[in-house]
């Protein structure tokens, strides 16, 4: 018997250990992956980095298909897809490569020092919330955990925070950004 001519037989495939029936995963990758890689071209904007995207959404899917097939299997995948490229978005937001490192670090004594005094004028869990979520990049769940609360707190604590150091800002340096 050659490759692939048992699981042409069987509509089941071992996947990380567990046996998974993926007839109607094929089925369902077969009828919507061209609009998943026009959602992916649209996260990221390239070709290459989409068809990764798409990739990577439908293996972790593939990996909980019996579970979401009764609710919105499309939803769960492009739900995936925009978490992965937020995450990798971020890594790579805060990263600029270069041929050469900056001679000198930027640095803006006054919007900084500014910036510090507000956060030092925010309330002691407000400022736990901004410090553990914008500064360590902790998630919202992470952040929960940490302090020992719910995730709605630690959304509705970042939310004040940053319409408190808004205004702070704008008061301290006459611009609201």
């Amino acid at each position: 018997m050659g490759i692939g001519m048992g699981t042409a037989l069987r509509p089941e495939r071992w996947v990380d250990g567990a046996m998974h029936d993926t007839d109607s995963f094929d089925a369902f990758v077969r009828a919507r992956l061209p609009e998943l890689l026009r959602f992916g071209r649209a996260l990221t904007g390239s070709e290459h980095a989409a068809a990764d995207l798409v990739q990577d959404a439908l293996e972790r899917t593939l990996m909980r298909w019996s579970r979401i097939t009764s609710e919105d299997p499309e939803g769960y995948v492009r739900r995936a897809m925009v978490n992965r490229s937020i995450s990798v978005w971020r890594k790579l937001g805060r990263e600029r490569i270069t041929e050469q490192p900056p001679s000198e670090s930027y640095r803006d004594p006054e919007r900084d020092d500014a910036l510090l005094e507000a956060l030092r004028r925010l309330p002691p869990r407000q400022r736990a919330v901004i410090a553990l979520r914008y500064y360590d990049d902790l998630t919202e769940a992470q952040t929960a955990a940490v302090l020992g609360c719910s995730i709605g707190t630690v959304k509705s604590q970042a939310s004040d925070a940053m319409a408190k150091l808004r205004g702070l800002l704008a008061e301290t340096t006459g611009d609201p950004s």
